[in-house]
Protein backbone atom coordinates (compact mmCIF):
# COMPACT_ATOMS: atom_id res chain seq x y z
CA UNK A 1 0.00 0.00 0.00
CA UNK A 2 1.40 3.40 -1.05
CA UNK A 3 2.06 6.07 1.53
CA UNK A 4 -0.58 8.77 1.68
CA UNK A 5 0.59 12.23 0.61
CA UNK A 6 1.29 14.59 3.52
CA UNK A 7 -0.47 17.96 3.20
CA UNK A 8 -0.26 21.24 5.07
CA UNK A 9 -2.64 21.30 8.04
CA UNK A 10 -3.73 24.85 7.14
CA UNK A 11 -3.92 24.24 3.38
CA UNK A 12 -5.04 20.59 2.89
CA UNK A 13 -4.65 20.82 -0.90
CA UNK A 14 -0.89 21.49 -0.70
CA UNK A 15 1.54 18.60 -0.35
CA UNK A 16 4.62 19.27 1.76
CA UNK A 17 7.63 17.59 3.25
CA UNK A 18 8.23 20.14 6.01
CA UNK A 19 6.86 19.94 9.57
CA UNK A 20 6.78 22.42 12.43
CA UNK A 21 9.61 21.58 14.82
CA UNK A 22 7.41 22.42 17.83
CA UNK A 23 4.08 20.74 17.14
CA UNK A 24 5.28 18.46 14.28
CA UNK A 25 2.33 19.31 12.06
CA UNK A 26 3.05 19.53 8.27
CA UNK A 27 3.31 23.07 6.89
CA UNK A 28 3.67 24.52 3.37
CA UNK A 29 6.00 27.41 2.33
CA UNK A 30 3.26 29.96 2.94
CA UNK A 31 2.87 28.84 6.56
CA UNK A 32 6.44 28.05 7.55
CA UNK A 33 8.32 30.55 9.71
CA UNK A 34 12.09 30.35 10.06
CA UNK A 35 13.35 29.37 13.50
CA UNK A 36 16.79 28.78 14.98
CA UNK A 37 16.24 25.10 14.20
CA UNK A 38 13.90 24.23 11.33
CA UNK A 39 10.57 25.98 10.88
CA UNK A 40 7.56 26.80 13.06
CA UNK A 41 3.90 27.12 12.14
CA UNK A 42 2.02 30.41 12.69
CA UNK A 43 0.07 29.03 15.65
CA UNK A 44 3.18 27.95 17.52
CA UNK A 45 4.81 31.32 16.95
CA UNK A 46 1.74 33.23 18.13
CA UNK A 47 1.27 30.92 21.12
CA UNK A 48 -2.22 29.75 20.17
CA UNK A 49 -1.51 26.01 20.12
CA UNK A 50 -3.29 24.14 22.88
CA UNK A 51 -1.46 21.88 25.30
CA UNK A 52 -3.09 18.81 23.76
CA UNK A 53 -1.51 19.48 20.35
CA UNK A 54 1.94 18.46 21.48
CA UNK A 55 3.41 21.97 21.65
CA UNK A 56 3.83 24.35 24.50
CA UNK A 57 0.75 26.51 25.08
CA UNK A 58 2.84 29.28 26.54
CA UNK A 59 4.05 30.50 23.16
CA UNK A 60 6.89 32.93 22.68
CA UNK A 61 7.67 35.59 25.23
CA UNK A 62 6.27 39.11 24.84
CA UNK A 63 8.10 41.08 22.19
CA UNK A 64 9.19 37.98 20.28
CA UNK A 65 9.94 38.45 16.60
CA UNK A 66 7.04 38.62 14.20
CA UNK A 67 6.35 35.53 12.07
CA UNK A 68 8.75 35.30 9.15
CA UNK A 69 8.84 33.52 5.82
CA UNK A 70 11.58 31.09 4.83
CA UNK A 71 13.54 34.04 3.42
CA UNK A 72 12.95 36.26 6.44
CA UNK A 73 9.99 38.25 5.11
CA UNK A 74 6.99 39.21 7.22
CA UNK A 75 3.90 36.98 7.08
CA UNK A 76 1.02 39.06 5.65
CA UNK A 77 -2.74 38.68 5.47
CA UNK A 78 -2.65 38.82 1.65
CA UNK A 79 0.39 36.87 0.41
CA UNK A 80 -0.43 37.67 -3.25
CA UNK A 81 -0.71 41.47 -3.02
CA UNK A 82 2.41 42.28 -5.07
CA UNK A 83 1.49 39.62 -7.63
CA UNK A 84 -1.93 41.26 -8.05
CA UNK A 85 -0.37 44.71 -8.41
CA UNK A 86 2.05 43.45 -11.07
CA UNK A 87 -0.83 41.84 -12.94
CA UNK A 88 -2.79 45.09 -12.81
CA UNK A 89 0.15 47.18 -14.05
CA UNK A 90 0.84 44.85 -16.98
CA UNK A 91 -2.81 44.72 -18.00
CA UNK A 92 -3.24 48.50 -17.65
CA UNK A 93 -0.26 49.15 -19.94
CA UNK A 94 -1.57 46.58 -22.43
CA UNK A 95 -4.93 48.36 -22.53
CA UNK A 96 -3.11 51.66 -23.03
CA UNK A 97 -1.24 50.11 -25.97
CA UNK A 98 -4.53 48.97 -27.50
CA UNK A 99 -5.79 52.54 -27.23
CA UNK A 100 -2.65 54.46 -28.25
CA UNK A 101 -1.31 52.07 -30.86
CA UNK A 102 2.23 51.68 -32.17
CA UNK A 103 3.40 55.11 -31.01
CA UNK A 104 3.34 54.07 -27.35
CA UNK A 105 5.05 50.76 -28.16
CA UNK A 106 7.81 52.58 -30.05
CA UNK A 107 8.38 54.84 -27.05
CA UNK A 108 8.57 52.05 -24.48
CA UNK A 109 9.97 48.89 -26.11
CA UNK A 110 13.57 47.76 -25.76
CA UNK A 111 15.79 48.74 -28.66
CA UNK A 112 19.52 49.29 -28.60
CA UNK A 113 19.93 51.98 -31.24
CA UNK A 114 17.77 52.51 -34.30
CA UNK A 115 16.15 55.18 -36.46
CA UNK A 116 12.48 55.79 -35.64
CA UNK A 117 10.65 57.18 -38.72
CA UNK A 118 7.73 58.32 -36.58
CA UNK A 119 9.95 60.37 -34.28
CA UNK A 120 12.33 61.34 -37.08
CA UNK A 121 15.40 60.58 -34.97
CA UNK A 122 17.66 57.85 -33.66
CA UNK A 123 16.28 56.27 -30.49
CA UNK A 124 17.28 53.53 -28.08
CA UNK A 125 19.04 52.75 -24.83
CA UNK A 126 22.37 53.76 -26.32
CA UNK A 127 20.88 57.22 -26.94
CA UNK A 128 20.24 57.71 -23.23
CA UNK A 129 16.72 56.25 -23.13
CA UNK A 130 17.48 54.04 -20.13
CA UNK A 131 13.82 53.70 -19.18
CA UNK A 132 13.34 51.22 -22.03
CA UNK A 133 15.16 48.57 -19.98
CA UNK A 134 12.32 48.77 -17.44
CA UNK A 135 9.23 49.75 -19.44
CA UNK A 136 9.75 46.93 -21.94
CA UNK A 137 9.32 44.42 -19.09
CA UNK A 138 5.72 45.62 -18.60
CA UNK A 139 4.90 46.03 -22.29
CA UNK A 140 2.81 43.63 -24.41
CA UNK A 141 1.01 43.86 -27.74
CA UNK A 142 -0.50 40.48 -28.58
CA UNK A 143 -3.34 38.99 -26.53
CA UNK A 144 -1.74 35.54 -26.39
CA UNK A 145 1.56 37.04 -25.26
CA UNK A 146 0.14 38.87 -22.25
CA UNK A 147 -2.29 36.04 -21.46
CA UNK A 148 0.50 33.47 -21.24
CA UNK A 149 2.79 35.73 -19.21
CA UNK A 150 0.09 36.82 -16.76
CA UNK A 151 -1.15 33.28 -16.18
CA UNK A 152 2.45 32.26 -15.49
CA UNK A 153 2.86 35.22 -13.14
CA UNK A 154 -0.27 34.23 -11.19
CA UNK A 155 0.62 30.53 -10.92
CA UNK A 156 4.29 31.02 -10.07
CA UNK A 157 4.31 34.46 -8.45
CA UNK A 158 1.75 33.82 -5.71
CA UNK A 159 3.56 30.92 -4.00
CA UNK A 160 6.91 32.67 -4.39
CA UNK A 161 5.61 35.89 -2.86
CA UNK A 162 4.21 33.92 0.07
CA UNK A 163 7.54 32.14 0.57
CA UNK A 164 9.83 35.17 0.16
CA UNK A 165 7.74 38.08 1.42
CA UNK A 166 6.60 41.16 -0.47
CA UNK A 167 9.81 43.21 -0.53
CA UNK A 168 12.02 40.31 -1.59
CA UNK A 169 9.55 39.17 -4.22
CA UNK A 170 9.29 42.56 -5.96
CA UNK A 171 13.09 42.90 -5.91
CA UNK A 172 13.41 39.42 -7.44
CA UNK A 173 10.86 40.27 -10.14
CA UNK A 174 12.41 43.60 -11.11
CA UNK A 175 16.01 42.34 -11.11
CA UNK A 176 14.99 39.34 -13.24
CA UNK A 177 13.25 41.61 -15.71
CA UNK A 178 16.26 43.93 -15.84
CA UNK A 179 18.57 40.96 -16.27
CA UNK A 180 16.57 39.85 -19.29
CA UNK A 181 16.61 43.37 -20.74
CA UNK A 182 20.37 43.72 -20.19
CA UNK A 183 21.24 40.47 -21.97
CA UNK A 184 18.90 41.33 -24.85
CA UNK A 185 20.55 44.73 -25.13
CA UNK A 186 23.99 43.11 -25.15
CA UNK A 187 23.41 40.24 -27.59
CA UNK A 188 20.48 41.14 -29.83
CA UNK A 189 20.79 43.25 -32.98
CA UNK A 190 20.88 46.93 -32.07
CA UNK A 191 17.77 47.70 -34.15
CA UNK A 192 15.80 44.65 -33.00
CA UNK A 193 12.96 45.70 -30.65
CA UNK A 194 11.75 43.41 -27.88
CA UNK A 195 9.11 43.57 -25.18
CA UNK A 196 7.28 41.46 -22.62
CA UNK A 197 7.52 40.12 -19.07
CA UNK A 198 9.05 36.80 -20.14
CA UNK A 199 12.47 37.60 -18.66
CA UNK A 200 10.92 38.30 -15.26
CA UNK A 201 8.77 35.15 -15.53
CA UNK A 202 11.83 33.02 -16.27
CA UNK A 203 13.47 34.59 -13.22
CA UNK A 204 10.52 33.45 -11.12
CA UNK A 205 10.86 29.96 -12.60
CA UNK A 206 14.51 29.81 -11.60
CA UNK A 207 13.63 31.09 -8.13
CA UNK A 208 10.95 28.42 -7.79
CA UNK A 209 13.51 25.73 -8.56
CA UNK A 210 15.87 27.16 -5.92
CA UNK A 211 13.09 27.33 -3.32
CA UNK A 212 11.88 23.78 -3.99
CA UNK A 213 15.42 22.49 -3.69
CA UNK A 214 15.84 24.39 -0.42
CA UNK A 215 12.66 22.80 0.98
CA UNK A 216 13.56 19.32 -0.30
CA UNK A 217 10.51 19.17 -2.58
CA UNK A 218 10.26 16.92 -5.64
CA UNK A 219 12.23 18.79 -8.30
CA UNK A 220 10.92 16.88 -11.30
CA UNK A 221 7.85 19.08 -12.03
CA UNK A 222 9.77 22.37 -12.04
CA UNK A 223 12.67 20.88 -14.02
CA UNK A 224 10.23 19.58 -16.62
CA UNK A 225 8.55 23.00 -16.81
CA UNK A 226 11.90 24.76 -17.21
CA UNK A 227 13.02 22.32 -19.90
CA UNK A 228 9.76 22.77 -21.82
CA UNK A 229 9.99 26.55 -21.67
CA UNK A 230 13.62 26.54 -22.76
CA UNK A 231 12.69 24.23 -25.65
CA UNK A 232 10.08 26.73 -26.82
CA UNK A 233 12.57 29.56 -26.30
CA UNK A 234 15.14 28.13 -28.70
CA UNK A 235 12.81 26.49 -31.26
CA UNK A 236 10.02 29.04 -31.81
CA UNK A 237 10.68 32.01 -34.04
CA UNK A 238 10.16 35.56 -32.84
CA UNK A 239 11.18 34.85 -29.23
CA UNK A 240 13.89 36.94 -27.56
CA UNK A 241 15.86 34.05 -26.06
CA UNK A 242 18.33 36.51 -24.58
CA UNK A 243 15.66 37.93 -22.26
CA UNK A 244 14.64 34.45 -21.12
CA UNK A 245 18.19 33.36 -20.34
CA UNK A 246 19.12 36.65 -18.68
CA UNK A 247 16.05 36.60 -16.47
CA UNK A 248 16.57 32.95 -15.56
CA UNK A 249 20.19 33.47 -14.52
CA UNK A 250 19.54 36.60 -12.46
CA UNK A 251 16.41 35.18 -10.81
CA UNK A 252 18.19 31.96 -9.86
CA UNK A 253 21.17 33.76 -8.32
CA UNK A 254 19.03 36.27 -6.41
CA UNK A 255 16.74 33.54 -5.07
CA UNK A 256 19.72 31.44 -3.97
CA UNK A 257 21.05 34.35 -1.96
CA UNK A 258 17.64 34.96 -0.42
CA UNK A 259 16.76 31.45 0.74
CA UNK A 260 20.24 30.16 1.59
CA UNK A 261 21.47 33.19 3.53
CA UNK A 262 22.43 32.19 7.10
CA UNK A 263 19.99 33.60 9.60
CA UNK A 264 22.55 35.63 11.54
CA UNK A 265 23.76 37.34 8.32
CA UNK A 266 20.55 37.18 6.33
CA UNK A 267 20.16 40.88 5.56
CA UNK A 268 23.81 41.29 4.59
CA UNK A 269 23.86 38.28 2.26
CA UNK A 270 20.50 39.07 0.65
CA UNK A 271 21.29 42.73 0.04
CA UNK A 272 24.78 41.87 -1.15
CA UNK A 273 23.46 39.33 -3.66
CA UNK A 274 20.93 41.80 -5.04
CA UNK A 275 23.53 44.57 -5.22
CA UNK A 276 25.95 42.25 -7.03
CA UNK A 277 23.33 41.37 -9.66
CA UNK A 278 22.40 45.02 -10.11
CA UNK A 279 26.05 45.95 -10.61
CA UNK A 280 26.41 43.15 -13.16
CA UNK A 281 23.37 44.45 -15.04
CA UNK A 282 24.74 48.00 -15.02
CA UNK A 283 28.11 46.73 -16.27
CA UNK A 284 26.50 44.84 -19.16
CA UNK A 285 24.46 47.90 -20.16
CA UNK A 286 27.54 50.14 -19.98
CA UNK A 287 29.65 47.76 -22.09
CA UNK A 288 26.97 47.54 -24.80
CA UNK A 289 26.47 51.30 -24.81
CA UNK A 290 30.19 51.81 -25.33
CA UNK A 291 30.07 49.34 -28.24
CA UNK A 292 27.22 51.20 -29.95
CA UNK A 293 28.42 54.74 -29.36
CA UNK A 294 32.20 54.40 -29.25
Amino acid sequence: MEDQAVCCYRHPQRETGISCTRCERPICPECMISASVGFHCPECVSGRVSAGSGASAAGPPPGAARPRTVAGGTITSDPRLITKILLAVNIAIWLAVLSAGDRLVNDLDLVGRAYDPGAGQIVGVAEGQWWRLVTSVFLHQQLMHIAFNMLSLWWIGGPLEAALGRARFIVLYLLSGLGGSALSYLLAAQNQPSLGASGAIFGLLGATAVLMRRLNYDMRPVIALLALNLLFTFTWSGIAWQAHVGGLVVGTVVAYGMVHAPREKRALVQRGTCALMLLAIVAVVWIRTMQLTG
